[in-house]
């Protein structure tokens, strides 16, 4: 702490000091005389560069530049779950409470809640070995999560003392460990720290094995996501990224949601910000924010807070990880991260690459998808964390650097349309340009988890769909009345498929969320349809009398009319179609 520089060029968030050979790289520093923080990002002899979390407003040339002596880092302990942080962790409700509408310039790096008292209850006792991840006690930080208190990484040794259990806050100490190798002593507190931009370790990355369960029908039959696993949702203004990743915020099987507002509008922040407190989890009936994390940087907000909230967000996650808990991230949108990057670059006079982008775009992209994965931690316990990350490319075009370079690191990617948007068809995944690299490995559990045919059908369905979309540049030219009868039933299928399985109503109680049973059932009696019309048209039976008016209506109809825990309106479907068309076929065999 003893390390001073002194402010010698100030250009927006970005400081230049001198007298800085002391500092070290990543190190995070207090700047001006109203101890702004910053962190080191370029150091050149006795010369620094620094960009600053916070407005730098009313700094003077010639002011000090003052070394902590650590990088970057968030305290990871009770406290998180139900929270809101800026983009380095300052809790938004507090300063709210000391600072209407706007955030102080100086308020500090205060974090999670130094006084709040929590029941803890210790797992070991004098003499015991512990090492990095072991878990040595438990806090029930919410009806929904039990914080499990981990030794951090890098520390291990003999317990020295333990604490009674009982109420604590975190800075108190609980458990003291020796270092057999040095005679060191270490302090266990309810919360350790950790740099944000170095990837916490683990004990081994596994395969991916299951998936993300999401209750968005065009997602877990057709492109699903995997725990552990990477997806971008790209797409213009008004496709429906923010509400998608609502969706998947509150429907997904994550133990754990950690949401990251980057660089968006503030009235799109405000409404998550107001929104999500409300909002009650449907597996448990409490309140959402009980397993949820929300970070807000809007676009008025510092730059460079904004470049930092991304890798605030997947720490956070990380500790959640390896408790052992399945995590989701929801970053929104990683195009406003990639701006900030731009913007500092800009700064820092670097070479532009393409669009003024930093050259080291791609990497950094790499760097934050990368940290997810299906992982073993120290502890033996089994976690992952899930990005999923929306990108906002201008004018829509996927062909501009971020969502290019997005797409070289990801396994599904869930494109947008905005002409699906304009004709109310949500969510607007276009089905022609979207993928899912996990198909393969999810193959197994589809199988032995809903049925063997699983996969099968969905291939079925998208070659449909593939199939409906050659057939419809025909159309377009010469209408559909000259297309043979095959052909037009692929359209008519094509239509029941789009309105009445991926088109999904997230204002209606029943459309929702729909269990995976319930999606498979829908699209296999559709599939049916199609086999037993196809039959009959080898027949010669004419498509005017094969499309009945009230077998479409009823399968158009189910998402609304089938409940999610009874299925029995399915059969009946089902034997509706089978009696009318075998029906129809021994009239025209007479």
């Amino acid at each position: 702490m003893n390390d001073k520089g002194k402010i010698n060029m100030i250009n927006g968030p970005v400081i230049s000091g001198k007298n800085m050979s002391n500092f070290k790289m990543r190190e995070m520093v207090m700047v001006g005389d109203n101890r702004l923080i910053g962190e080191v990002i370029i150091l050149d002899g006795e010369n620094g560069t620094i960009q600053v979390y916070e407005e730098t407003e009313g700094l003077k040339i010639g002011e000090e530049i003052v070394s902590t002596g650590k990088p970057l880092s968030v305290k990871l302990g009770p406290g998180m779950l139900g929270n809101m942080f800026d983009g380095i962790q300052r809790p938004l409700l507090e300063i709210d409470k000391l600072n209407k509408n706007f955030i102080p310039e100086g308020i500090g790096l205060i974090s999670i809640d130094e006084e709040k008292l929590w029941e803890v209850k210790l797992v070991v006792k004098i003499g015991d070995e512990l090492k990095q991840g072991d878990i040595f006690g438990f806090v029930q930080e919410t009806s929904l999560i039990k914080h499990k208190l981990l030794v951090p990484p890098g520390k291990a040794g003999i317990v020295k003392s333990v604490v009674e259990n009982g109420s604590y806050n975190i800075e108190e100490l609980l458990v003291s460990l020796e270092d057999t190798s040095n005679s060191s002593i270490y302090e266990l507190k309810m919360y350790h720290e950790w740099p944000v931009r170095d990837p916490r370790p683990v004990k081994a990355r596994k395969e991916i094995q299951k998936p993300l369960i999401t209750g968005q029908r065009v997602l877990d039959m057709l492109f699903p996501l995997a725990k552990g696993g990477t997806c971008a949702i790209p797409g213009g203004f008004g496709t429906g990224k923010t509400m998608t990743q609502h969706q998947l915020a509150k429907w997904s099987d994550a133990d754990i949601i950690v949401y990251i507002g980057c660089g968006e509008r503030g009235n799109e922040m405000t409404e998550v910000l107001e929104d999500f407190p409300k909002l009650i989890d449907p597996k448990t009936n409490k309140p959402l924010m009980e397993r949820t994390i929300l970070i807000g940087n809007t676009s008025n907000m510092p730059v460079a807070a904004r470049e930092a909230s991304i890798y605030t967000g997947i720490t956070m996650a990380e500790y959640f990880r390896d408790m052992g808990y399945d995590v989701a991230i929801m970053a929104d949108s990683t195009s406003r991260w990639a701006e900030a990057l731009r913007e500092i670059s800009g700064r820092l006079e670097e070479m532009p690459a393409e669009e003024g982008y930093p050259a080291y775009l791609s990497s950094r992209i790499a760097e934050f998808y990368e940290r997810a994965g299906y992982v073993e931690a120290f502890n033996n316990e089994i976690g992952s964390v899930s990005i999923i990350g929306a990108v906002s490319p201008p004018g829509g075009d996927f062909s501009e650097p971020v969502t290019e370079n997005t797409k070289r690191f990801i396994n599904v990617f869930l494109a947008l349309d905005k002409e699906l948007a304009y004709e109310r068809h949500y969510p607007s995944i276009n089905w022609l340009n979207s993928f899912s690299g996990y198909i393969n490995v999810l193959g197994n559990w589809y199988e032995e988890n809903l049925a063997d045919d699983a996969i099968a059908l969905r291939n079925k369905i998208l070659e449909l769909l593939y199939e409906e979309n050659k057939l419809q540049e025909i159309v377009m030219l010469v209408g559909e009345d000259v297309l043979p009868d095959d052909q037009r039933l692929v359209l008519e299928v094509s239509k029941l498929i789009k309105i009445g399985f991926l088109q999904q109503n997230a204002f209606n109680d029943l459309d929702t969320y729909v269990p995976l049973k319930k999606q498979y059932r829908m699209l296999k009696v559709i599939y049916f349809l199609y086999e037993k019309a196809k039959n009959l048209l080898i027949l010669n039976i004419p498509i005017s009398q094969i499309r009945n008016q009230r077998i479409f209506d009823e399968i158009i109809k189910m998402k609304y009319t089938v409940h999610n825990d009874d299925l029995s309106k399915i059969d009946e479907i089902h034997d509706l179609i089978n009696d009318y068309y075998d029906e129809l076929e021994k009239k025209y065999l007479k």
